[in-house]
């Protein structure tokens, strides 16, 4: 049974489209220019393989690109600022000539934040939640912040669920009280969790929508619960990948973050179509208007 938000929350304006969060699951295609990325889809400095991408996400119905120069994956090797800001800035440069979706950058670090705001990212993505620096750069730039729970233990006391909504909670109160007007949540799965805890939290979905007033983004594609799950590798995880965000939407989710675009997007309208709407439409071609141009680019 799908969760009902005991509030409304405001449609967000972001690079002249209207996000009218309940109408439909949006789509957010990762692009890592990475050379080291756990999912094996790393273009390193490939410029032109990352806006290859971007318009094959574009083509599919995307609805974001996210851009990220840093691999978050366990065990990585931490990378300077200035080497970040190499990998990310001139492929983000070439994704906004080529595509006219919003773009965010995947970042924790404030200068590559500010850099990329500045090449045309529309938002700022921190992994490490309301980072000081970081919320500082969304407030001036007047951009959405995703604020994702994340810890370096694994060790949680009594109930974790409630302790990364709590967590997710305050994160997303402090970027307000320093300026953020749009926040957008994430439960951080793969983050500072379990094989067995991200398959709880994914469980347990609903509850983050019901109690907290924030748009609910979910990152659950290719991740290593999946992998042990099923056995395979992670580059053959897209159907599992598939059953974890039909299940989010179903609890709510109001952006999947996800590799294979082009492959889930109709299992993701599929879902809609269940979940939401109950009836067999599809709202991305039955009301084109919901996330189309409503005013001039920012």
């Amino acid at each position: 049974m799908r969760s009902v938000r005991p509030f409304a929350l405001d449609p967000m304006t972001i690079r002249g489209r209207e996000f009218q969060w309940g109408t439909r699951t949006f789509v957010m295609g990762i692009i890592n220019v990475t050379p080291d990325s756990f999912s094996g889809d790393g273009l390193s400095r490939d410029v032109d393989a990352a806006v290859q991408k971007a318009r094959s996400f574009a083509a599919a119905d995307a609805d974001f690109i996210d851009v990220g120069g840093e691999s978050t994956r366990p065990g990585h090797e931490p990378v300077r600022e200035e080497e970040e800001a190499a990998r990310v800035i001139p492929a983000l440069k070439a994704i906004r000539a080529a595509v006219d979706l919003p773009i965010s950058i995947d970042t924790f670090k404030p200068a590559v934040a500010s850099a990329a705001l500045e090449a045309g990212a529309d938002i700022v993505n921190c992994v490490w939640g309301a980072v000081p620096g970081i919320v500082e750069v969304a407030a001036r730039a007047g951009v959405p912040l995703v604020v994702m729970h994340n810890r370096n233990s694994t060790d949680y006391e009594g109930d974790y669920v409630g302790e990364i909504i709590d967590s997710l909670g305050r994160s997303a109160e402090e970027a307000r009280q320093a300026g953020v007007a749009r926040v957008i949540v994430d439960p951080g799965i793969g983050f500072g969790k379990t094989a067995d805890q991200n398959v709880v939290v994914l469980g347990r979905l609903g509850e983050f929508v019901e109690r907290l007033p924030y748009p609910l983004l979910v990152g659950a594609s290719r991740k290593s619960f999946i992998g042990k799950i099923t056995g395979l590798p992670v580059e053959e995880r897209a159907f599992g990948t598939a059953a974890s965000v039909a299940l989010a939407i179903g609890a709510g989710a109001d952006i999947v973050r996800i590799h294979d675009v082009e492959m889930l997007v109709p299992a993701i309208d599929v879902a809609d179509a269940i979940c939401r709407h109950g009836s067999a439409r599809n709202a991305r071609v039955a009301a084109p208007d919901l996330s189309t141009s409503t005013g001039p680019k920012s």
